[in-house]
């Protein structure tokens, strides 16, 4: 009888996918905070998670169109990254970036990315456990 490991961790996989992407966008939010001109981008997670199950059911793989290209993973599309409302009037250089809003989001977002895998450690740890037989992992 096959693992399915898809089935088996659930969707902490996709998550962490997301919230890894996310910590890129945050990141790159705070970088260009006195960037003239520069939007604040984020995710949506619910519909980035949404799009990332429906892909795992029904096994969407991305296509190669050279036998020397490397198979791909999962990776957001630009359809889930979206432009943040600005909480503060203009500057006037047209930024719309808060810094102390975006580094409380790198932080949260941090910790729901350990959160997500210390449920995947849990996972793998179950999985270990459940192919020993039951001994110790």
């Amino acid at each position: 009888m096959a693992i399915s490991f898809d089935k088996a961790l659930g969707v902490h996989q996709h998550t962490m996918l997301i919230r890894s992407q996310r910590a890129e966008i945050l990141a790159s939010n705070i970088a260009n905070a006195d960037t003239p001109g520069y939007k604040a981008k984020d995710i949506d997670f619910g519909r980035a998670l949404n799009a990332a199950k429906s892909a795992q059911q029904s096994g969407n793989q991305m296509t190669r169109t050279n036998e020397k290209h490397i198979s791909g993973g999962t990776r957001l599309t630009n359809s889930e990254e979206l432009f943040r409302n600005p909480n503060q009037t203009d500057t006037g250089d047209g930024n719309s970036v808060d810094i102390q809003v975006e580094r409380n989001l790198y932080v949260q977002n941090a910790l729901e990315y350990q959160a997500s895998l210390n449920f995947l450690g849990g996972k793998f740890k179950s999985l270990k456990k459940a192919l020993g037989g039951g001994q110790g992992a």
